[in-house]
């Protein structure tokens, strides 16, 4: 497995396979990772082969440590020839990835990238993101999709290419879920990186319509970003804080953990990590029909997917969740739905089926 990224939900992954991997008897892992890793200890703890690559910290580094990339490949490749490895699993892209990809490929190297998005969001940077996807591709045997939504993205780019399709898990860290008081007025968490195709304008204006009816109700926003640039206002809204600045996979994980519903605004989207997470703690989720999002929640069952992507839409759905007895239900059934994203063996267990020919 190779991840060169530093921080965020990547490394997480990883260590989730990784650790379900070792388990068993019947494959051998080794790991590429960056050596400045927020997880490289807890990686090696596991006692697996672990190749630890000097990446950057900053963008200063990432400049400097260009004419080292053709090196690295060459020491990646070497890695996986060394070990026998019988496919190379990109976890997640970095961004030197697509430089590093081609030279898998050149070396009769079975190369499986993890694609977790098949169009860049509106609002994000795009240069070379279509080259960069294009080149992984390119190089790829087949790829692995954790939505439809993705894995038809992929197929409109390369129609031949296989796109297996496993479900995105739940990465918890050791955080505790606080039972909250049933009749309470619920605690609605927004969290991740704000960026404008996540809606936090379509947010403020359901809050808008929404909380008269639930004067306790409370709606926290945390994430790195500009909240009052996307969406102004927001914060002044009765019942609203933002919290601006970047939260490690712990502190979003403690904020998921102690809400009562989890709402993604979402005006585009893949699919997102952070419902897996809230059902990995029993919380459900509210979000808008976009991507992969609605193929995440069970509607009515675990969360509630909005009709349409409006103020007025999401201001019904979030509504539904003032009621002590609807939120029990989707409470117990997010409960349900992480038991089965929280099952890494199982996850483990389908990766290895879809990276083994003849058998997916």
């Amino acid at each position: 497995m190779w991840y060169w990224g530093r921080r965020g939900g990547g490394g997480h992954q990883v260590l989730a396979l990784a650790t379900a991997l070792a388990r068993r008897g019947d494959v051998a892992v080794a790991l590429s990772l960056s050596a400045q890793s927020d997880l490289i200890a807890p990686i090696r703890a596991l006692g697996l082969p672990v190749d630890a690559v000097p990446t950057y910290r900053n963008a200063l580094g990432f400049a400097a440590g260009l004419p080292r990339v053709p090196w690295l490949a060459r020491r990646l490749r070497r890695q996986a020839r060394d070990f026998g490895a019988d496919v190379v699993v990109s976890v997640m892209t970095h961004l030197w990835t697509p430089l590093v990809a081609p030279a898998l490929k050149g070396a009769g190297l079975r190369y499986v990238p993890m694609v977790h998005d098949a169009e860049p969001h509106p609002g994000d940077p795009g240069l070379l993101w279509e080259w960069r996807l294009e080149r992984e591709l390119d190089a790829a045997e087949s790829a692995i999709a954790f939505s439809d939504s993705v894995a038809a993205g992929i197929h409109r780019r390369r129609p031949g290419l296989p796109v297996h399709r496993l479900a995105l898990g739940a990465l918890l860290p050791a955080v505790a879920r606080l039972p909250r008081a049933g009749g309470a007025a619920p605690l609605f968490v927004s969290v991740g990186r704000m960026r404008a195709y996540k809606g936090l304008d379509l947010l403020r204006d359901a809050w808008r319509l929404v909380q008269p009816r639930c004067p306790g109700a409370r709606l926290l926003v945390a994430g790195e970003g500009d909240a009052e640039a996307l969406a102004p206002g927001l914060s002044a809204l009765p019942g609203v804080e933002v919290r601006s600045g970047w939260l490690a996979e712990e502190d979003m994980a403690r904020l998921v953990a102690e809400a009562d519903a989890v709402v993604l605004p979402y005006r585009e989207a893949s699919q997102s990590g952070i419902t897996p997470l809230a059902h990995g703690f029993g919380v459900p989720v509210v979000v808008t029909p976009v991507g992969g999002l609605a193929e995440q929640v069970r509607d009515g069952l675990d969360g509630i997917v909005a009709r349409t992507v409006t103020a007025e839409a999401l201001a019904e759905a979030l509504g539904a969740m003032f009621d002590p007895s609807r939120r029990a239900v989707l409470t117990d059934g997010a409960r349900d739905s992480g038991r089965s994203l929280n099952d890494w063996d199982a996850m483990a267990g389908q990766l290895l089926d879809v990276l083994t020919p003849g058998t997916s």
